[in-house]
């Protein structure tokens, strides 16, 4: 699916052996850090992309700017993943990661907004999500400020297994309307 940018948006089907390589390389980047995924090997990112990728419940997607991978959108049922007793899900929960691709050269200006826009219209339009859901680690502050300007209202704070360990994180909600009012709901 394409969205009407500044900037050229499609979103695609991950393809673990693909798209490995790539992706493993947006983690490695210190922008990442809270993925908390930067020493995984191409073939530990492989097998992570494939699990997301068999799995019903959850999904991997890559996403291209201009024809070329600039960003990892995760979608999953919060009822039966990541937030299994934690959220009290509703029907037309979709929750939501993305990872963006760190900037090689010159940043483009109005980028990472453009890229997070298009995917919260992707998640309501093609996913039929009614709440896009998500659960950000509380001290990433450039993602909670992405989040407010996107509409997502914060619910609270919990305590979200990850890996060995667990993530404080700021269980989050955005609504359709909550998006169509924000500031990055009105990019086209």
């Amino acid at each position: 699916m394409s969205i009407a940018t500044a900037f050229d948006i499609a979103i695609v089907g991950t393809d673990p052996r693909r798209d490995a390589a790539t992706v493993r390389s947006w983690l490695a980047d210190p922008h990442s850090a809270f993925w908390g995924m930067g020493r995984l090997s191409e073939e530990d990112v492989c097998d992570y992309l494939t699990a997301v990728v068999v799995d019903q419940r959850q999904d991997s997607w890559l996403g291209l700017v201009d024809g070329h991978p600039a960003f990892l959108a995760e979608t999953y049922d919060p009822a039966h993943v990541v937030l299994t007793g934690i959220h009290d899900a509703r029907e037309g929960d979709v929750g939501m990661h993305i990872l963006i691709a760190p900037p090689a050269g010159h940043p483009r200006h109005g980028l990472t907004d453009a890229v997070f826009a298009a995917v919260m219209r992707w998640c309501f339009s093609t996913l039929g999500a009614e709440r896009v859901v998500v659960e950000p680690d509380v001290r990433n502050a450039r993602i909670a400020a992405k989040n407010a300007r996107a509409g997502f209202r914060v619910l609270r704070e919990v305590d979200v297994p990850e890996g060995d360990g667990v993530k404080r994180a700021a269980l989050s909600v955005c609504t359709r309307d909550d998006f169509a009012a924000s500031a990055l709901g009105g990019l086209a």
